[in-house]
Order: C-alpha cells, then sequence, then structure tokens
C-alpha cells in the first residue's frame, strides 16, 4: 500500500514553483530564447553578468543594509515615528517610509496595526504612500541601475509624496467618508503590528549575540537570493528589449517634453510593475531607448505604490473611498513629480 503520509508529485511541483518560481520563469524565457535564437541567449546571458557585475557592490551593500537592520533590530524604529502631534506623525511617517527599511512580513500589516490601534490616518496615509517607493535596499541598487541624481530624486519623491498624502487626509479627517477606515473584521496587524504595540531596544553591537549573528547571516542570504533572482529576471528582459524592441517607438510614445509621455508612464505603471527591484533595469534600459526621464521617474512612483498586488492588499484592508483616495493621491502625485523631475532634467 502507498504511504499516504508521502508527498504526493503535484505537492512537490507546487512546492518546488512557490519557492523557485522567479528562477523558474527565467530558465524558461532564457530556454525558449535559445531555441529560437541562440546567439540572443547568449548575448543575453552575457548581458546579464556584465550588468550584475555593474551593480555587484551596490547590491552587497544592499544586502549588508538589510541584514544588519534585522539582527540589531532597527525596524523597531518606526514605533517611535507615531507619536506626538499629527502634524510631527504626518512629518516624521513620512521621512520613515522613505528611508527606513521595515520588516520582511510586510507594511500591510503594519499598517492594519496601526490604524486598529487608533494612530490618525493622516500619518498612516504618509508612511503608506511613502514607503513602498523608497528604502536603504532601494537607494543603493537605484544608485547602481540608474545612478545617484535619480535615487536621489525617487527618495525626495518618496518624502513628497507622503508629505502630501498625509496632510491630503488631514484636510478630510473631519469627513464621515474617513471616519473608521478599516474593513470589518480585520485583525490587529500580527507581526508587523508588535513592532508598534510593543517595540523592542536596538542593539547596534549585534555581533556580541550569537543569536544577531545567526540572524544576520539568514537575512543576508535571504536577501541576496530575492535580489539576485528578480535582478537576473529583469536583465534578461531588458537585454530581450534592447534587441527586439526599436528606440524609435519607446522614444515616440514615452519621450519628449510634454505630459503625455508621463501620464502614460503614470498609468501603465500600475499593470506593468513586476517589482521594485526588477523595476529599475527595465526602466534603466527604456530610458537608453528615449524614454523621457520624468516618465521613468513617474512609472516607478505610481508602479510602486499601486501595483495590482499592492492595491489588492490595500483594497482587502480599507473601506472603498478611503482606497479611492488612496489611489487618486499615489497617481496624481506620481505625474506631478514625473512633471517636476522632467523639468529639473531639462535645466
Amino acid at each position: 500500500m502507498a504511504d499516504i503520509t508521502a508527498p504526493t508529485t503535484s505537492h512537490w511541483i507546487r512546492s518546488l514553483w512557490k519557492s523557485y518560481k522567479v528562477w523558474i520563469v527565467s530558465g524558461l524565457i532564457l530556454a525558449t530564447i535559445a531555441l529560437l535564437s541562440p546567439a540572443q541567449a547568449l548575448e543575453s546571458v552575457n548581458f546579464i553578468i556584465a550588468s550584475l557585475s555593474h551593480t555587484g557592490v551596490f547590491l552587497v551593500l544592499a544586502v549588508l543594509t538589510t541584514a544588519w537592520a534585522m539582527a540589531t533590530g532597527a525596524d523597531n524604529l518606526i514605533a517611535r515615528v507615531f507619536v506626538g502631534s499629527p502634524i510631527l506623525m504626518i512629518v516624521l511617517a513620512a521621512l520613515a517610509g522613505g528611508l527606513s527599511p521595515f520588516c520582511s512580513c510586510g507594511v500591510i500589516p503594519l499598517i492594519a496595526a496601526l490604524l486598529a490601534m487608533g494612530v490618525p490616518l493622516s500619518a498612516v496615509m504618509a508612511f503608506w504612500l511613502a514607503s513602498p517607493v523608497m528604502d536603504p535596499t532601494m537607494f543603493l541598487l537605484t544608485t547602481g541601475v540608474l545612478g545617484a541624481e535619480f535615487a536621489v530624486a525617487k527618495t525626495l519623491a518618496a518624502i513628497s509624496l507622503g508629505l502630501a498624502g498625509g496632510f491630503a487626509a488631514y484636510a478630510l479627517a473631519g469627513t464621515a467618508a474617513l471616519s473608521n477606515p478599516l474593513r470589518e473584521g480585520i485583525g490587529n496587524g500580527g507581526c508587523g503590528g508588535a513592532k508598534i504595540r510593543a517595540p523592542k531596544p536596538v542593539v547596534w553591537r549585534f555581533w556580541h549575540e550569537e543569536e544577531r549573528r545567526a540572524k544576520f547571516r539568514k537575512e543576508a542570504i535571504s536577501t541576496g537570493l530575492f535580489l539576485g533572482q528578480w535582478l537576473v529576471l529583469a536583465f534578461l528582459l531588458e537585454s530581450l528589449m534592447l534587441a527586439y524592441i526599436p528606440a524609435d517607438t519607446i522614444t515616440a510614445v514615452l519621450g519628449g517634453e510634454g505630459i503625455a509621455p508621463i501620464a502614460l508612464a503614470t498609468v501603465i505603471g500600475v499593470p506593468a510593475y513586476l517589482n521594485g527591484y526588477a523595476a529599475l533595469p527595465l526602466v534603466g534600459g527604456l530610458i537608453e531607448q528615449g524614454m523621457a526621464p520624468g516618465a521613468g521617474l513617474a512609472f516607478l512612483v505610481a508602479g510602486g505604490v499601486t501595483s495590482l498586488p499592492a492595491a489588492i492588499a490595500v483594497w482587502a484592508l480599507v473601506k472603498p473611498k478611503v482606497f479611492a483616495l488612496y489611489l487618486a493621491l499615489s497617481l496624481s502625485g506620481a505625474f506631478t513629480i514625473g512633471l517636476l523631475f522632467q523639468g529639473w532634467t531639462m535645466l
């Protein structure tokens, strides 16, 4: 008789797909290209290697920064942001969202905890809008892929978007639409909320404790693999984009000095955005082919905040009117930021 406790083939396949789906997708794409055009497959492999070498230093720094934040417990500092006057909370929340790393269980549970604990929606909105756009890891990789000027602009965009959204929510705080923003039955935030309810002290010299050294190693490995898989896929797609999409087409659709390319990039950033780290090489390739820099920044900001996975999570968390405000602030903010950056690059 077969052992009913043994894992089935379908279970093994699902487990394999869940753990390695990005690597599998990259392998399948490369294998398909190898069958259709061996020369392009070799060129794509060389492109991936060269691109990873170019960004290697920034990738290592990003991995070490994330591991350090987790090992020291520096992400617990986020709890100190949500105290004080509403105006101060908005400013600090926007800064924290744009500059600080947050726990790997995601920002959505953290937001649920903040709202459930009665933190004003204005401060939560500021953090919510800024946090997906930029963090130390993203800053380092953006510098390596798109340059320091773009990284600084994206950081300022994250903070500005958080401030604008926070003060907009503050101005509307007295309306019925923004009262009780959470849907019925939403919990208190789980592991993300624990950092707010009972923040732990930060241990800067983490290497003195074996448990924290082990956590540093674990986070470094997991973060390195996570970033590596997305960058490999992104560089692969970039190599194919450069090979098969005419530069004239990109210039005609997303280039130029008008507002139309920026508006289009803002809109398509929602469904086309894959992952914050994967989007960087793709935007870099598009800019090389003629995409307006302002359109590139608008794409990254709009996609980061309102990508389909993030939007679905927000929809499940808050009431429709709050979601509509979140969406309107995200898209209008990304568009405005794109316009401002485009004007700056033309000076």
